[in-house]
C-alpha cells in the first residue's frame, strides 16, 4: 500500500506563530477587561452582595465590559493554545466563533438600516429607562454624563425627560434639592471654567420659557444629537467597521490556513 507524502510534511512556523501573536493580544486584552469589570464591581460593593446586580433597573456598563472581556479572553485562549498545540478543534472553534460574530455584526448593521424607525424607538426607550435609574449606579451615571457632555444634549428627546427620574422630577412632593433640575452634564459650560459646577442644573426647569433654558442648558435631546452626528461621521463609522472586519478576516484566514497545514501533516503519514 502506498501513501502520498507532501514534500514538506510540517506545519508552517510562520502561520503558527502569527496566529499565536495575533491571539495573545486578545487574550491579554480580555483578561484586562475582566479584571477592570470585577474591580468596578468591588468598588460598588457588588462582590460582597451579588443580589445588588438584579436591583439595578437600568443598564450596568460593567456587564458590557465583562461580556466583551469574557468572549475576548476565551477566543484568545482558544487561538493561542490551538496554535501552539496544533489543536484542530480549538482552531475550528476560534474561526467559527469569529465568523459568527462577523455575520452577527453584518446582520445588525443591515437591520439597523432597514428598520431605522424601530431602532430609533428602541434607543429612545432604552435611554429613558436609564434616565430613571440615573442615581442607582455610579457607572451608569458617568456614562450618561459623558454622553450628554460630549454631544451637547440633555435627555432622550428633551430636558423634560428628566421628569422620569425621582430626584429631578418637577412632580410629586419630594424635597430633593435637584427637583425640577437636570444633571450638571446638561449645562452649557464656559471653556474658561476650570472647576465643574455640579449644581449648575438646579431649578433650571422652573423657568417659565424654554428659550430661557438655552442660556443655561442644552435643549437638544441626545437622540436628535446622535442623528445629527451620524451623517457627518459616516466615513469614520465605515472605516472603523472595515478595520474590525479586516482584523476578523485575518484571524479566520490564519486559523483556516493553520488547520489546513495540520491536516496535511496528519494525512501525509
Amino acid at each position: 500500500m502506498y501513501y502520498y507524502r507532501y514534500e514538506s510534511a510540517e506545519v508552517s512556523c510562520c502561520y503558527k506563530y502569527l496566529m499565536f501573536s495575533y491571539n495573545i493580544i486578545f487574550w491579554l486584552a480580555g483578561a484586562a477587561f475582566i479584571a477592570a469589570g470585577f474591580w468596578a464591581w468591588s468598588e460598588k460593593g457588588i462582590l460582597l452582595d451579588l443580589t445588588q446586580v438584579t436591583q439595578l433597573h437600568g443598564f450596568d456598563p460593567v456587564w458590557l465590559v465583562l461580556v466583551v472581556g469574557g468572549v475576548t479572553f476565551i477566543l484568545g485562549f482558544a487561538g493561542c493554545v490551538g496554535a501552539l498545540r496544533e489543536n484542530i478543534c480549538l482552531l475550528k472553534f476560534f474561526s467559527g466563533v469569529i465568523g459568527f460574530i462577523f455575520i452577527l455584526e453584518l446582520t445588525v448593521a443591515v437591520l439597523a438600516v432597514v428598520f431605522q424607525s424601530q431602532v430609533r424607538e428602541w434607543i429612545n426607550d432604552f435611554f429613558l429607562a436609564n434616565i430613571r435609574a440615573y442615581r442607582d449606579d455610579i457607572d451608569l451615571q458617568n456614562l450618561i454624563d459623558s454622553l450628554q457632555k460630549m454631544n451637547h444634549c440633555c435627555g432622550a428627546q428633551e430636558p423634560e425627560d428628566w421628569d422620569l427620574n425621582v430626584y429631578f422630577s418637577c412632580n410629586g412632593s419630594h424635597r430633593s434639592r435637584e427637583k425640577c433640575g437636570v444633571p450638571f452634564s446638561c449645562c452649557v459650560t464656559d471653556p474658561a471654567d476650570s472647576v465643574v459646577n455640579t449644581q449648575c442644573g438646579y431649578d433650571v426647569r422652573n423657568r417659565p420659557k424654554v428659550r430661557d433654558w438655552s442660556d443655561h442648558i442644552y435643549v437638544k435631546g441626545c437622540i436628535a444629537a446622535l442623528e445629527d452626528w451620524l451623517p457627518g461621521n459616516l466615513y469614520t463609522v465605515a472605516i472603523i467597521f472595515i478595520v474590525i472586519s479586516l482584523l476578523q478576516m485575518v484571524g479566520i484566514y490564519l486559523a483556516r490556513t493553520l488547520i489546513s497545514d495540520i491536516e496535511k501533516v496528519k494525512f501525509s503519514y
